[in-house]
């Protein structure tokens, strides 16, 4: 008899789990990560024409979903800063904290990172925070239209079943500690 409830607990646990996989599809933070590694590095010119300009080049993007705040995503990531002004040519090596709130575009079947913003920066060296305090606003813009246009992740008919099914029915997404998850009904 309790090999009996055993096994019948077994089946309605495994029906229960294949339809959460039917109504649902997840994305982790690591396929999150390595979305964002295969689009890596991001490199953009911002400043004053003339006057200041600074070449940044963004590597090393880690997602966490969730985890600090709800329904946002927090990236950390480095950052290379070429600086050049009428006082000369200078580097710094920044270390970035970037919350966003995830958008699903179920036309393109790609989530977009909106309302980026940088939450922390640290620069090394330190002599040059005082400037990239100037450089701030420039450069939280021009990373805010970065991904507001280029999406994170996008959902592939050629990865799996999963994927294939989720970028035809998927409906909206939500944000659950670790994972996004994307209702399909």
């Amino acid at each position: 008899m309790k090999k009996l409830l055993l096994a019948a607990t077994m089946i309605i646990a495994g029906l229960l789990s294949a339809c959460n996989q039917l109504t649902q599809y997840t994305i982790t933070e690591q396929e999150i990560n390595q979305a964002l590694a295969k689009r890596a590095p991001f490199s953009k010119d911002v400043g004053l024409q003339g006057v200041a300009d600074a070449h940044l080049v963004l590597t090393n993007l880690q997602s966490q979903i969730g985890r600090e705040e709800p329904n946002k995503i927090t990236l950390t990531g480095d950052a290379s800063l070429k600086l050049t002004s009428i006082f000369g040519d200078q580097n710094a090596a920044l270390k970035l904290t970037l919350k966003a709130t995830p958008f699903f575009d179920a036309d393109k079947g790609a989530i977009y990172l909106h309302d980026l913003d940088i939450t922390n920066a640290t620069v090394a060296p330190e002599k040059m925070q005082s400037l990239l305090q100037t450089l701030m606003p420039y450069l939280s813009q021009s990373l805010r239209g970065y991904f507001n246009e280029n999406p994170a992740y996008v959902l592939s008919e050629d990865r799996s079943t999963g994927e294939k099914v989720a970028k035809k029915f998927a409906k909206g997404i939500e944000v659950k500690p670790g994972v996004l998850v994307i209702p399909l009904l």
